[in-house]
């Protein structure tokens, strides 16, 4: 998407289709705040909140292509354990981008995958129990983007809430100046910040 009106339009019609802010933001890969000015304002003449749009569609329609980013983001992990002394039991991937990634480095690093799924409506998110169970864990989160740094927040705080241990968290982009959230590192292969 090229410009502010074809997202309004694609906004729109996630809405239409049943999706909260919340949901439409991770679909397009943008803040609450941008979706939410997206929805009321669209393209009118007040000034858009800043954001940055990250579109990886190039990455992501090809598995090996997926599988090269996780490759780099094993490697990221490998830095940080070294560095930081943990190890890990697991890779939690973050519904519904995060989880390619993390499946294909919970293969490189060969460890366990769990699949944790945010709710957009209830407080707590869910782990999938056709997956590994989190309780004991030391784990390493993965997602796509980190915009507000929300979704994150709130993986973080289910997973010390069912007995799991966050060491790092790592993105693919991170469009915030961060380092951490909520006291666990956070390292990303690229970060996007509007000036």
């Amino acid at each position: 998407m090229k410009s502010v009106k074809e997202l309004a339009r694609r906004a729109h019609e996630l809405r239409e289709r049943g999706l909260d802010t919340k949901e439409i933001a991770k679909e397009l890969h943008l803040s609450t705040n941008t979706v939410e000015w997206l929805l009321t304002k669209g393209f009118e003449e007040e000034e858009a909140p800043k954001d940055v749009k990250i579109g990886w569609r190039s990455i992501g329609i090809y598995p090996y292509r997926i599988a090269r980013i996780a490759e780099v983001m094993s490697d990221i992990i490998l830095e940080e354990m070294e560095k930081r002394d943990f190890t890990i039991d697991s890779i939690v991937g973050i519904l519904i981008n995060g989880i390619p990634y993390a499946t294909f480095i919970a293969e490189e690093l060969g460890v366990e995958l769990i699949v944790y799924r945010p709710h957009p409506n209830r407080e707590e998110g869910a782990f999938s129990s056709n997956y590994a169970h989190i309780e004991g864990k030391k784990v390493v989160i993965v997602d796509d983007v980190l915009s507000t740094g929300e979704t994150m927040s709130k993986a973080i705080e289910d997973i010390r809430n069912a007995g799991g241990d966050p060491k790092l968290a790592i993105v693919l982009v991170n469009k915030t100046p961060r380092d951490e959230v909520d006291g666990v590192p956070l390292r990303a292969l690229i970060r996007a910040l509007a000036l």
